[in-house]
């Protein structure tokens, strides 16, 4: 084989564009191998690479941005560099293997990403098909935590991925000021961290259940939000909930003789007419039990949603009031085919407990049987 040294007077004319583009490749694999190796070794600076090919925005419709190294106090500029040029949208899908690094600069990206509506994981880049090795375990430590939290939609870690903190901020009356504000900023609560940790090894090590239960993540839906009318003749209630694909509704309506409850899933036209298209049945679901289950015509496309409507025996509703998830679903011929949403009912109890006797008072109905009750919440039968 020539060197890329040879004298090019020596080459024959036809062997000379090969040549070049030879040495062109082998100059190009070189500087990439070069820039890798800089990248993932550099000392004290954050490397950033954006995944935006064909198949992963068919895949996931979001780029995904994979964050190594540790966080330099240059990164949010370099970061902001990249959504101005368009190479990082909003929305996009941001992935840690961090060690630490500068936690101002930290807070300064987590402010970011929560501007830009971004989701937050742990992970490496997938590996190509023929590699020997599967992809190595994500870590995200201290000053990565904090970057983390900037996430609109946060995701907990899975596999052998950890995320955690060498000190553990114990309460908002211990947090450095500007931490305890930040935290505040992202909405979450003083001591979350704390409640969503365990010790070991001297670290505080943050797993995926309690992580959930304090706030910490949401693996893509935020909290569950209510809306009451009480006006009469006929009260009505609005819950909603925020996801990485859409918004769920459910409405909630009472009047003399009649209660309507609507579940609305906001996937777009196109796609509601395809559900409705394929669909046999809907029904929905408490506390992950079928009830009020109707052939075909039970679902049907209102503007961008699915939209799924039941007249609701009034009697009936404290069974919907007091449980802990509503769901709404269309299914086909088999049950390789379920389209449809859940949402937890328990962090609006109070407000779907008002409803219900405001309802009462405005359409009382029949008592449905003798000391019916909703012991599991503590919802009686009016």
């Amino acid at each position: 084989m020539p060197s890329c040294h040879t004298d090019p007077r020596s080459i024959r004319p036809r062997a000379t564009s090969r040549h070049a583009l030879w040495c062109m490749l082998l100059g190009l694999g070189v500087s990439a191998s070069a820039l890798g190796h800089a990248a993932h070794h550099a000392s004290g600076r954050l490397a950033i690479d954006v995944f935006r090919d064909r198949l992963t925005l068919a895949v996931t419709r979001y780029p995904q941005v994979y964050l190594h190294g540790e966080i330099d106090a240059g990164a949010p500029r370099r970061f902001e560099a990249l959504m101005h040029s368009g190479r990082i949208p909003a929305g996009s899908d941001i992935y840690f293997n961090v060690p630490g690094g500068d936690p101002a600069a930290a807070m300064a990206l987590g402010r970011i990403f929560r501007a830009g509506g971004m989701a937050t994981h742990l992970g490496t880049p997938r590996k190509p098909r023929h590699a020997r090795q599967s992809a190595q375990p994500a870590v995200c430590m201290d000053a990565c935590v904090y970057a983390y939290l900037g996430g609109l939609y946060r995701w907990t870690p899975s596999g052998g991925d950890r995320i955690g903190l060498a000190a553990l901020p114990t309460g908002a009356a211990k947090e450095p000021p500007q931490l305890s504000a930040y935290l505040k900023e992202m909405g979450i609560a003083p001591g979350a961290l704390a409640q969503a940790a365990t010790s070991r090894g001297g670290t505080a090590w943050l797993s995926a259940d309690p992580m959930l239960a304090a706030g910490v993540a949401n693996n893509g839906r935020l909290p569950v939000t209510a809306t009451v009318d009480l006006s009469t003749p006929a009260p009505t209630l609005e819950l909603r909930q925020v996801v990485r694909k859409g918004t769920h509704r459910l409405t909630i309506q009472c009047q003399p003789g009649q209660t309507t409850v609507t579940a609305y899933d906001e996937v777009g036209p196109r796609r509601a007419r395809q559900i409705v298209a394929r669909g046999t049945r809907s029904w929905f679901q408490l506390n992950g039990k079928q009830v009020l289950n109707q052939p075909r015509d039970g679902a049907d496309v209102a503007d961008n949603a699915l939209m799924i409507r039941r007249s609701y025996p009034p009697a009936d509703l404290v069974d919907l009031v007091s449980s802990w998830s509503f769901g709404a679903w269309v299914g086909g011929r088999n049950s390789a085919f379920r389209d449809g949403f859940s949402m937890p009912l328990h962090p609006v109890f109070d407000q779907l407990k008002t409803y219900f006797y405001a309802c009462w008072r405005a359409a009382p109905w029949p008592p449905r049987g003798k000391g019916a009750t909703a012991s599991a919440s503590g919802v009686a039968q009016p």
